[in-house]
Parts: structure tokens; C-alpha cells; sequence
């Protein structure tokens, strides 16, 4: 009789645990299966107690639900285009507040730089894969700076992903473009800070139009950050992991200290302007009246009809001297 009573005990308890393993294994089983959005690509790891962790598969946008695997983990990436903004508006930034490039012009100017870059994740199966053994098995600081994020951790992964390793790049580019133009040949207003240093207005109105058209210029540096941008991409992170890469300058400003020393200039510049104005308009009618005087030597009736023409209406009597005087009619 005990004998029979362990034996069952054994049975129940042999039964309860083959139940939960199997309530477990089916729990791991429906997480093991996984898909895409539209705008998203998977690389799959193996992730169980058993298993390497190297790459299983590679998901495409969009799929459809897949077994991946017990215990893998899936690391979702943007599919589509993306940019990354840097601009001086703190709503519109990756970076909170104020955001903008600081690199210095030709002679030495401190220009501030705001400008987009759009481009996509490289979705070649074999691109994906050295991407993410690269950059997927790795954290990056986020934006605020106090955590880390994996480049697949959603956007804020991303954003940190793509102010470590791709801004510098940015940057740099725009370091090297920059620094072949002039200050003045880009910003215009630039001219008139030199022209504070010359004090010569004809001088700077030569200077002004040998600078040339700034807005040419600016397409000039956006044309050769374009130019590079994709070259210096891959040779740094090692692949072309990004592709259709458009850069495209938005804004180039001056500091703080020297646009204020360009609004000073504007408002001397004005101020010489009016008064050059007021000493023309003094030429020309010091001019009309000595013609008009030459006129009037010439011929002494029009210099008498125009003295009448100018008599008030209100005046009833004009006595000029010498016994002569007008007397209007009365109405």
C-alpha cells in the first residue's frame, strides 16, 4: 500500500514538472517568432543558454511573422531614409538646444553652420551583418549624456548611434570646405566689418563685388561636402553602411560678438549714407538756383511774373515800392 502511494507521489510530482517545462517551453516558443515593419530590417542573434551568439538570419522590412529561434534576439534597425539635423532651433535639432557647427573661414572667422544630412542603412544582407558586429555589440553615450544606448534601442539608440560615430565625420567635412573661402565670400555682411578696418567706403564697394555671389559659394561648399562626404563615411566606419547620402547647407551665421559689429557697421554705413543724401540733395538745389538766377538776368518780366505767381491767395495787396502796388478785386 505505500509502496503504490510513493509511486503515485513520484508520478504527480515527475507529471507537474514535465508540465511546467512544457508551460515554459511554450511561452519561449511564442516569443520566438518575430517580424518586420515597413521601415525597419532585423539582424537575428542566437541568444540561448546553449547556442553562440553569432547571427542567425537577417529579417527584411516588412516580413512576415518568423521563427527566429529560442532566446534570440533581434536587433531592429531603420529601413527607410533618415536624417540627421543640425540647426540652431531647439525643436528641430538631434541635439536638445541650441545646436550649430562652429569651423573657421579663410581668415579666420568663426562661422556657424546649419544643415541636414539624409541618408539610408545599407540593406545588403552582407553590409548588415558587418554593421551590426560592428556597432550592434557595442553602446553609445545618448544624447543627454548620462545613458547608453545600443544603436537598436528605438530612436533615441539611434540618435546616440549617430552623434558618436557619424557627427565627427560631419564636421570634418565641413571644416575642410569652409576653410577655403573667405569670411566675406560666404556671409556678406562680413565685408562690412572690414570695411570698419579700412574706412573706405569706395574700398569696400570693391570688395563686396569681388566676393562674388555668396549664395554661388555656399552651393560650392555644399557641392564638395557632397562630394566627400561618401568617401570619408566608408573610409572611416570601414563599409559603405550608409548610402544615398545628401548633405544639404541650410544656414551659415557669424558669432555673436561679430554680427554685432556688423550691426554697428550697417548702422555707421546708413548714417553716412543719409548724410552723403542731404549733401547732394544741397548741390542740386544750390545748382537749380543758379540757373535759375542766369535766368533771370536774362530776363527781367519772368523774374516779376514768377514773384507774382508766388503771392499768397491771401494777400490783398502787393506794394513792392517805388509807387507801384496790386490790389486784387473785390469779390
Amino acid at each position: 500500500m505505500r509502496q503504490r502511494t510513493l509511486t503515485r507521489i513520484i508520478a504527480i510530482c515527475a507529471a507537474g514538472i514535465v508540465t511546467v517545462y512544457l508551460l515554459v517551453l511554450g511561452f519561449s516558443a511564442l516569443g520566438s517568432f518575430d517580424k518586420t515593419d515597413g521601415g525597419e530590417v532585423a539582424v537575428i542573434r542566437n541568444g540561448g543558454p546553449l547556442d553562440n551568439h553569432r547571427i542567425r538570419k537577417i529579417l527584411d522590412p516588412a516580413s512576415a511573422r518568423t521563427w527566429i529561434g529560442l532566446y534570440s534576439d533581434a536587433h531592429k534597425y531603420p529601413a527607410q531614409q533618415r536624417f540627421y539635423t543640425i540647426t540652431a532651433d531647439p525643436n528641430r535639432g538631434d541635439r536638445a538646444g541650441e545646436d550649430v557647427v562652429l569651423v573657421p573661414s579663410k581668415d579666420g572667422v568663426e562661422m556657424g553652420i546649419e544643415g541636414t544630412l539624409y541618408f539610408t542603412l545599407n540593406l545588403d544582407h552582407n553590409i548588415l551583418r558587418k554593421f551590426d558586429d560592428k556597432f550592434g555589440t557595442r553602446k553609445f553615450r545618448g544624447l543627454a549624456g548620462s545613458d547608453y544606448y545600443a544603436a537598436y534601442s528605438g530612436d533615441k539608440g539611434w540618435s546616440a548611434f549617430l552623434d558618436t560615430i557619424v557627427r565627427p565625420v560631419i564636421e570634418n567635412a565641413l571644416r575642410q570646405q569652409v576653410n577655403t573661402f573667405g569670411c566675406a565670400e560666404l556671409v556678406s555682411s562680413c565685408t562690412l566689418v572690414q570695411l570698419g578696418a579700412n574706412q573706405s567706403t569706395g574700398t569696400g564697394a570693391a570688395q563686396a563685388v569681388a566676393a562674388g555671389s555668396n549664395n554661388a559659394n555656399i552651393a560650392k561648399v555644399q557641392t564638395a561636402i557632397n562630394e566627400s562626404l561618401t568617401q570619408d563615411l566608408t573610409e572611416t566606419l570601414s563599409e559603405p553602411f550608409l548610402v544615398g547620402l545628401k548633405f544639404n547647407l541650410v544656414r551659415i551665421t557669424l558669432p555673436q560678438q561679430v554680427q554685432d559689429a556688423v550691426n554697428k557697421a550697417q548702422a555707421a554705413f546708413a548714417g553716412v549714407t543719409e548724410a552723403q543724401a542731404r549733401v547732394a540733395q544741397a548741390r542740386a538745389d544750390a545748382e537749380a538756383n543758379r540757373e535759375r538766377q542766369s535766368g533771370y538776368a536774362q530776363c527781367p518780366a519772368c523774374a516779376t511774373i514768377d514773384q507774382l505767381k508766388a503771392i499768397p491767395p491771401t494777400v490783398t495787396t502787393f506794394a513792392p515800392g517805388s509807387g507801384f502796388a496790386i490790389t486784387s478785386p473785390q469779390r
